[in-house]
């Protein structure tokens, strides 16, 4: 049975390949890290590393050992702050936000009725861009994000909104003269395209390089925010396909919604980095599918 600090010991020296940093790191001498290392040695009845004057590196039987050994730690210190968490309450502070103001009234009933069920813990609700809602999320200042799917490697909850899709175009555009489009009409028109940071998957559900026909679609202009998009729609740069909501969030004398009769639904949600999974972070979840019943 291995003990907590040989663990912590041997990681720390798959890490760092280096006795003096390894010592400094765990605020040991490099006398007890060496022990330790000697002493799991024999216990496995092979060399973990190999070592020289000048070079200390993993042999291949201390690499497997390392690579099977970290996503157990890795578990383990995880039901350990579950644990936690669920013996102190959810209490402490969570960071929500929410991205399209179509979004803002489903955030608001999560907010109420967690704050029902844990009084001891603070939301702060904050709007979130399109360039800066994954890094919200990646940095820590947000936990919790309400919006739209795909979220390229995030963790996701259940779908709280559900719309069908439009097409922004220019006031007078040809296409203003039509009940409803096809997908298909991508492929005639430049489709404005969202900020580079967005997510690959999102924007290729969104603004598709090819129509379902396998037509390549000619690009446009990209917009920082949501507001530029439709701006660049406005001036005739380019059509883009949008949840319906935006006629109601987003009315413009000069943009016009176009139903179109072939496109999936568009979905929206909670999002949150897999890695801030914590009690609080499902517990709002949780909160948010009951606020927000389909």
């Amino acid at each position: 049975m291995l003990e907590r600090y040989e663990v912590e010991t041997f990681l720390a020296l798959a890490q760092e390949l280096h006795f003096g940093r390894t010592a400094e790191r765990l605020g040991v001498s490099t006398g007890r890290v060496s022990h330790v290392i000697k002493k799991l040695e024999r216990q496995v009845g092979a060399p973990l590393f190999a070592r020289t004057s000048r070079v200390v590196r993993l042999t291949p039987i201390g690499r497997q050992f390392a690579d099977e050994l970290a996503p157990l730690v890795t578990g383990m210190d995880e039901a350990l702050r579950r644990a936690t968490e669920a013996g102190r309450g959810v209490t402490g502070t969570l960071r929500v936000a929410f991205l399209g103001e179509w979004t803002a009234p489903v955030l608001l009933r999560a907010v109420a009725l967690f704050g029902e069920r844990h009084p001891d813990c603070r939301v702060d609700v904050h709007e979130a861009q399109l360039s800066t809602s994954r890094s919200g999320l990646l940095d820590g200042s947000t936990d919790v994000l309400i919006a739209s799917y795909p979220f390229d490697g995030m963790a996701t909850g259940p779908a709280l909104l559900s719309e069908g899709r439009v097409l922004a175009v220019a006031a007078g555009h040809p296409l203003t003269r039509e009940r409803s489009v096809s997908l298909e009409v991508l492929a005639d028109y430049p489709v404005v395209q969202y900020p580079t940071v967005t997510s690959l998957e999102f924007k290729r559900n969104r603004t598709p390089e090819r129509t379902p026909a396998g037509r390549p679609v000619p690009k446009g202009p990209a917009g920082n925010t949501f507001s530029e998009m439709l701006s660049l729609v406005a001036l005739g740069r380019g059509v883009l396909p949008v949840g319906e909501h935006t006629r109601r969030y987003y009315p413009r004398p000069d943009v016009a919604y176009v139903p179109i009769h072939d496109a999936p639904p568009i979905e929206r949600g909670p999002v949150w980095l897999p890695s801030n999974t914590t009690t609080r972070v499902r517990e709002f979840v949780r909160a948010a599918a009951d606020a927000n019943p389909r």
